[in-house]
């Protein structure tokens, strides 16, 4: 694979995407009381109720969904599968080289976000999640971590780049 300004900018995309959430989620793991059933831990105010910093550990994936699987199943399911499909989504945008730049970082983004939770499970056997966003009761999220954000604004991205392209085909 030659080292062209396209593949450095999706490779600085990703290992930048990857440094900042394990960076951030050191700081949360060194700082911040854990929340479990037993401790409540600590709720830390960054725009009032309305963003709060917490630390979680999520042993399943989004939202915690597939932490009651059997161990075989979390593998298969919060491993492997990732694996192969962060797998494929990098080998497709390094040989398609008709993406544009937006659609070139989006995929870098998710590919870098998704490598961070992967990492995490790995080595942890979990992940950290310390963002909650609560506008009350009118928007709110579950927890979740600066990769989980990475991967969800490279998902709006394609599906805005994904629209603007079909404007494009329709106008030619």
């Amino acid at each position: 694979m030659k080292l062209n300004k396209r593949s450095l900018f999706i490779i600085l995309v990703i290992v930048l995407t990857i440094a900042v959430d394990q960076i951030s989620k050191v700081i949360v793991r060194e700082n911040i009381t854990l929340r479990t059933d037993i401790n409540p831990g600590e709720r830390i105010p960054l725009i009032g109720d309305a963003f709060v910093m917490m630390n979680v550990e999520n042993t399943g994936a989004f939202l915690g969904m597939g932490s009651d699987l059997n161990p075989t199943l979390r593998i298969l399911l919060l491993l492997a599968l990732p694996i192969l499909v962060l797998g494929f989504v990098l080998r497709h945008i390094f040989k398609d080289k008709s993406l544009d730049n937006w659609s070139l970082f989006a995929f870098a983004s998710i590919i870098g976000g998704g490598i961070a939770n992967v990492f995490d499970r790995i080595v942890f056997g979990k992940v950290t999640d310390f963002l909650f966003i609560d506008l009350g009761g009118v928007f709110r999220t579950g927890i979740f971590n600066l990769a989980d954000l990475s991967v969800t604004t490279g998902m709006i991205i394609l599906i805005f780049m994904s629209f603007k392209n079909k404007k494009k085909t329709k106008e030619s």
